[in-house]
């Protein structure tokens, strides 16, 4: 991997990051949720689990000071980085000029939750970010809700989000249930709060998602449906299934129960115990649902 032995040549540190920052005139925005990678252990860590081929497309989002950006270009990966500050802009434009000249780099200015992030980079592709925690969820649905999907992401999140995300039966929430339907996840490794410039309030991990293949999806209107049932069921989480569904949906308690015991799915379980599959039998044996009641 050569984007890791050039992430071992690094001087990449708190120090450096707030150099680089004051150098450009700029500093971390608390708005933006700006917290720099100053850590080159978490960087070649990242950098591993990406392991992008020569050639891949990359979709980079957040890339900031460019110190990820340039480990995947030195893996000969192609990459798209969204950055919405100026600022930063403007440092890899000058940071990356031969990258950007040559085609290897494409930097886009503006805020990822406007760019129609799926098609800025022809398939087959990967996802690698450093995400802002506010935007955390967006971004996943965004990434794994249409297609064309990338093939793998790797992304910095919060460790909390990271751990619910990939959470077994018994934890789950409804982000959780949404991303595993998409994707098999896992927790690659966690990073303290000291490895970022500022340090955020909590810490973060590497959460990296393999998405299934298209054929492993309903279809739209019965993918409609389920997150119908689904967000019902987590609106009241730590109730019973029998009686949170009958209330939040426009369908009667023996309704309910008749589709509970149709999949085997005990009437008092909780949402958060109810695996995908689960979820996905539910909905069909709940079958059509009414507008209202």
């Amino acid at each position: 991997m050569s984007g890791v032995r050039r992430a071992a040549e690094l001087r990449l540190d708190p120090l450096a990051v707030r150099r680089t920052l004051r150098e450009a005139g700029l500093r971390a925005r608390h708005n933006l949720s700006q917290n720099f990678l100053a850590d080159v252990d978490v960087l070649e860590g990242i950098l591993r689990e990406a392991d992008p081929p020569p050639g891949r497309g990359v979709l980079e989002i957040g890339p900031g000071l460019g110190f990820l950006t340039g480990g995947l270009l030195a893996a000969g990966a192609r990459v798209t980085a969204v950055e919405l500050d100026r600022g930063l802009v403007a440092i890899l434009r000058e940071r990356f000029a031969a990258e950007v000249e040559s085609g290897a780099l494409s930097i886009v200015e503006g805020d990822a939750l406007d760019q129609d992030l799926v098609h800025l980079v022809p398939p087959p592709y990967d996802v690698v970010a450093n995400l802002p925690y506010h935007i955390t969820s967006p971004m996943l649905h965004r990434l794994l809700g249409q297609a064309p999907r990338a093939e793998r992401l790797v992304l910095m999140v919060q460790r909390e989000v990271a751990e619910r995300i990939a959470a077994a039966p018994g934890d789950c929430s409804y982000l959780s249930v949404f991303v595993q339907y998409h994707a098999r996840a896992r927790v690659a490794f966690r990073v303290p709060r000291e490895a970022f410039e500022p340090a955020p309030k909590v810490e973060s991990a590497v959460l990296v998602l393999e998405p299934f293949d298209t054929d492993d999806r309903l279809d739209a209107a019965a993918e409609d449906h389920l997150w119908r049932i689904v967000q019902a069921g987590f609106r009241e989480r730590r109730k019973m299934l029998h009686n949170v569904l009958a209330r939040q949906l426009p369908i009667s308690p023996e309704h309910v129960d008749a589709a509970l015991a149709a999949v085997g799915i005990a009437r008092d379980r909780r949402p958060q115990t109810v695996a995908v599959g689960e979820w996905i039998a539910l909905a069909e044996a709940i079958g059509p649902i009414p507008e209202s009641r």
